[in-house]
């Protein structure tokens, strides 16, 4: 048995990506026998810390703030930091982990850097593609973050992303030596059965109103920014030949980027067979997945990819981006169609080669279901405990740490440009 303190930007209720992957790890783990508590960030770092108890972990969530250059929020910071670093302490002297675990590198890892030094519990750091994907492109814009993650790198007992793509950026921009690093890959709950009640994640229907109930759709789904990509599906869509364009498009989602996506479709002369659904409930892109005739994944970006995994899962085909990780594992006309988003030619023929073609759509669809099984989440969490047991310290080597690890701890509420 191991004991774990995960350490996530965030976690549910809150959604997300991140959310989601964290909370399938920690049942999984907890599944196979290891004791599991979740510390992360409050969303408000004006909040106290709050404890609770969630899908029977406990759950402590703690204002976890980043210095800053203005002298009073500095003060406010370094006040707070102070506090959230005493109570995660206190956390790691009650719990006793074995390993304290990061995914998605944020503020959060800032903090678990330093209780790894002040605890000497071992850091094992996981990258999902946080450094590219922050709509605000954070880590461009802040030092703060920059310098923590540099420094969580180098003392991470052991570095892990959701792809190569992902590492080969922590080792071109953030100190990450080559090699260093592993994969492992993000999961998905099989057969849309949930952890702990094993629900089935699926509505009784769904409808993309105003889609005709029985009209063909094709899916994209995602936060609706600029790095998605949804423009240059609309581009391709577009393209198409209209006596070929069997399937209207739905795209779910919300974001910045929705209402020039609205006039962009106007101004193609598609707004009638284009539907934008909003963001839908767990249940509902299960169910919409279901239904769709194929899925497009077109990011400029994608560190990943899990919404493909989830095509798969709900037996649908699947046109994926080839610019970021999805083709390590998406093979190119077997387990799906492989695009570069902004070809936008290629791109409208892969789209009408699948609306068009029955035999070949099926076949990609069923060779990703059968994919899909590579991906259970078990199988992802037992790569992650043989991580900890290779970083795990003999318990005579867990020290209090020394003073000069709590002044280090101290460096966050550093004035940092």
């Amino acid at each position: 048995m191991t004991r774990i303190a995960l350490l996530p930007s965030s976690y549910p209720p809150s959604l997300g990506g991140v959310e989601e992957l964290t909370r399938h790890l920690a049942l999984s783990l907890v599944e196979s026998g290891d004791q599991v508590e979740v510390w992360t960030c409050h969303p408000d770092d004006a909040q106290p810390e709050t404890v609770e108890i969630r899908d029977g972990m406990v759950v402590r969530r703690l204002p976890m703030p980043l210095p800053a250059t203005n002298w009073s929020a500095l003060q406010r910071t370094a006040i707070t930091g102070s506090h959230t670093l005493f109570s995660l302490r206190n956390a790691a002297d009650a719990f006793r982990p074995d390993v304290l675990h990061v995914q998605c590198f944020g503020p959060n890892g800032a903090y678990a850097t330093a209780l790894s030094r002040i605890t000497g519990r071992p850091l094992v750091v996981t990258l999902q593609g946080e450094t590219m994907m922050d709509d605000a492109d954070i880590f461009e814009e802040s030092r703060v973050l920059r310098s923590a993650l540099r420094s969580g790198i180098k003392r991470a007992a052991a570095v892990t992303a959701c792809s190569a793509f992902t590492l080969a950026d922590a080792e071109a921009r953030f100190g990450l030596k080559p090699g260093r690093g592993q994969v492992i890959s993000n999961g998905v709950a099989l057969d849309g059965v949930e952890h702990g009640d094993h629900r089935p994640v699926t509505p009784t229907r769904f409808t993309p109103v105003p889609v005709d109930p029985g009209r063909p759709y094709v899916l994209a789904l995602g936060r609706v920014v600029e790095k998605k990509g949804f423009d240059l599906l609309l581009a391709a869509f577009a393209a198409i030949d209209p006596d070929r364009r069997t399937s209207d498009l739905v795209i779910a989602g919300s974001g910045a980027a929705l209402e020039g996506l609205r006039t962009m479709a106007s101004d193609l002369g598609v707004a009638g067979r284009v539907h934008f659904v909003g963001r839908l409930s767990r249940e509902e892109v299960a169910a919409a997945m279901d239904g769709a005739t194929a899925f497009v994944m077109p990011s400029r970006l994608e560190p990943f990819g899990i919404v493909i995994l989830e095509a798969w899962r709900a037996g649908v085909a699947v046109v994926a981006s080839t610019r970021g990780g999805a083709p390590e594992f998406v093979e190119d006309g077997v387990t799906g169609v492989l695009v570069d988003p902004f070809d936008i030619p290629a791109f409208a023929s892969a789209l009408e080669g699948l609306l068009t073609d029955t035999a070949a759509r099926e076949s990609i669809a069923a060779a990703g279901r059968a994919r899909v099984r590579d991906f259970d989440w078990h199988a992802i969490a037992e790569e992650y405990r043989q991580i900890y047991r290779s970083v795990t310290l003999p318990s005579t080597g867990r020290g209090a740490g020394s003073a000069s690890d709590v002044g280090s701890g101290a460096r966050l509420g550093e004035s940092v440009r």
